[in-house]
C-alpha cells in the first residue's frame, strides 16, 4: 500500500473546496498523514478551477509553483485534479508535463490506484474513471462552520458560463445520503448549503425539494444553524420563503446571483428573470422575511452593455439595497455562446464599469452597517485577527470569506463561541465593537 505525505492546494468556490475535502477523506482512510507544509510533502494535490481565465491561469501557476518542490523539497508527485483536467484533460495531459496524475472532479475514488499505477509506469490520466461517490470527507474549515454540496452539474445555460460543459447536467444527491453526512460532520455551528444551483434541488428527479431537504437537515441536533448559497431568483418558491421564515435553524440570508438588472442584458446571458421580476422578489422577500439579507453578484461589461444599462444598473443597485454584493468584469471564454457575441467591451471600459460598480455599493454597504452602531448583535466568533489585536466573526448577514466581518474585543471568547456585541463604529464593510456576554 502507498504511504506517502500529502500536501494540497485548493483553488476555487466553495463547492470545489467539498470535491477537495472528499480527496482528503481518502487520504485519510489510506492512513498517510496530511502536512500543511507543502516543503515536506511527498504527494502534491493541486484542486483547479476553470471557471474563468484568471482561475486556470492560477491554477497553473500552482502546479509551476508546487513543482519547484522537486528540488527544494521532497516532493515525488503533483496530483492535479478538478475542473481544469476535467473539461481541458486533452490539453493538458501532453503538455503539463508537472503532472504526474490528472483527475476529474468526481475522482476521489481513484486517488491512490492512479497514484499507484504513476509510481509504476509514470503519469497517468484518470479523469472519469471515478465513482462519484459522496465519500468520506476530511474537512478543512474551521470546526464550527462546514458546507454541505447537495448537487453537482447544472441546468441552467447562462451564455457566459463554462460550468455545465465541466461538471455536466445537474444531479441532486440523494437527501438521505445528504442527511446522514451533515450528521457524520460532527457539531456545527453554520451548515452552508452549496451547489450550483442550490434552489433546483431534487428536480432532475422529479420534483423539487429543496426546501423539504432543509427541513430534514435542520431536524439534526449537531446542527445549529443553516446558511443558503446561491439561490437562484426564479426557482424561490413560497415554499422556500416560509422555510427561511419560519424555520429558527435557517438564517435569515440568502444568496442570490442576479447577474444584471436590465431586460436587454440578461436575455443575452440566458437568464430567466426580469428587471421587474427581479424586483417584485426582492419586495416580496422583505416583506415575507422580517430583517432578511440579501446577497448577490453582477456582471459588468457584458457583451454590447451600453453605457445607459450600466447607468441604470447603477441605480439599480441603489433602488434594490442589498447588504452585500460581489461584481465582476466579464470574462469572455472560449466554446461559451458568449464568446461568439458581437460588441465584446475593451477592458478598460469593464475595468472602469466594475469599479463604478463597487463604489456605488461601497456607499449603500457602509450606510447599512452605519445603522448598527450602538446595537448588539449576535456574532459568531471566528478566531482572533493577531493583526487588529482582537477576536473576529460574523453577524447573520455575513457569509464566511465572501462579506464583511466583525471585530471585537473580549477578555475572552472561544472559536464558534456566540457572543453579543455591541456595536461601537462601522467602516464600509466592517463592524467593530466590544462583547457583553456569552450566548448559553
Amino acid at each position: 500500500m502507498l504511504t506517502k505525505t500529502f500536501g494540497m492546494i485548493s483553488l476555487g468556490c466553495d463547492k470545489n473546496r467539498v470535491d477537495g475535502e472528499r480527496l482528503l477523506g481518502e487520504i485519510k482512510r489510506h492512513n498517510c498523514p496530511i502536512t500543511s507544509d507543502l516543503s515536506e510533502a511527498q504527494i502534491l494535490i493541486v484542486n483547479t478551477c476553470a471557471f474563468l481565465n484568471a482561475a486556470r491561469e492560477e491554477s497553473l501557476a500552482a502546479v509551476f509553483e508546487g513543482n519547484g518542490y522537486r528540488k527544494n523539497g521532497k516532493l515525488e508527485k503533483i496530483v492535479v485534479t478538478g475542473c481544469l483536467p476535467e473539461k481541458f484533460i486533452g490539453e493538458l495531459f501532453p503538455a503539463l508535463t508537472e503532472g504526474d496524475v490528472f483527475l476529474g472532479v468526481k475522482d476521489a475514488s481513484e486517488l491512490f490506484p492512479a497514484l499507484e499505477r504513476s509510481y509504476r509506469e509514470g503519469r497517468v490520466n484518470a479523469v472519469g474513471t471515478g465513482n462519484g461517490a459522496l465519500s468520506e470527507r476530511y474537512i478543512s474549515t474551521m470546526p464550527h462552520l462546514k458546507y454541505l454540496k447537495i448537487a453537482d452539474g447544472c441546468f441552467n445555460r447562462c451564455t457566459y458560463c463554462l460550468i455545465p460543459k465541466i461538471r455536466g447536467k445537474y444531479v441532486s444527491y440523494p437527501m438521505e445520503e445528504l442527511v446522514a453526512e451533515a450528521k457524520s460532520l460532527g457539531e456545527t455551528d453554520e451548515l452552508v448549503l452549496v451547489a450550483q444551483d442550490t434552489t433546483r434541488y431534487g428536480e432532475d428527479v422529479g420534483e423539487n425539494k429543496f426546501a423539504e431537504l432543509i427541513e430534514k437537515l435542520s431536524e439534526l441536533d449537531n446542527i445549529c444553524h443553516i446558511r443558503l448559497l446561491y439561490c437562484y431568483p426564479e426557482v424561490i418558491t413560497d415554499k422556500l420563503i416560509a422555510e427561511v421564515r419560519d424555520n429558527p435553524k435557517v438564517i435569515k440570508y440568502l444568496d442570490i446571483p442576479l447577474q444584471h438588472s436590465e431586460d436587454r442584458i440578461l436575455k443575452l446571458m440566458g437568464r430567466r428573470s426580469r428587471k421587474g421580476e427581479i424586483l417584485a422578489l426582492l419586495e416580496k422577500l422583505r416583506r415575507e422575511i422580517p430583517g432578511v439579507a440579501i446577497r448577490t453578484t453582477f456582471i459588468a461589461g457584458f457583451p454590447s452593455e451600453t453605457e445607459e444599462e450600466h447607468e441604470s444598473l447603477l441605480a439599480f443597485l441603489d433602488r434594490a439595497q442589498f447588504e452585500n454584493c460581489g461584481f465582476f468584469a466579464y470574462s469572455r471564454e472560449p466554446d461559451t455562446p458568449a464568446y461568439r457575441l458581437p460588441g465584446q467591451i475593451h477592458p478598460s471600459t469593464k475595468k472602469r464599469r466594475t469599479a463604478a460598480l463597487y463604489k456605488k455599493q461601497a456607499a449603500i454597504s457602509a450606510q447599512k452597517l452605519a445603522r448598527y452602531v450602538g446595537e448588539t448583535l449576535e456574532i459568531v466568533c471566528d478566531g482572533v485577527d493577531y493583526e487588529k489585536g482582537c477576536f473576529v466573526g460574523r453577524a447573520y448577514f455575513q457569509a464566511y470569506e465572501i462579506d464583511g466581518s466583525v471585530y471585537f474585543t473580549s477578555p475572552h471568547a472561544e472559536e464558534g463561541r456566540r457572543y453579543h456585541v455591541r456595536i461601537r463604529r462601522a467602516e464600509t464593510y466592517d463592524l467593530y465593537g466590544e462583547a457583553v456576554d456569552e450566548i448559553s
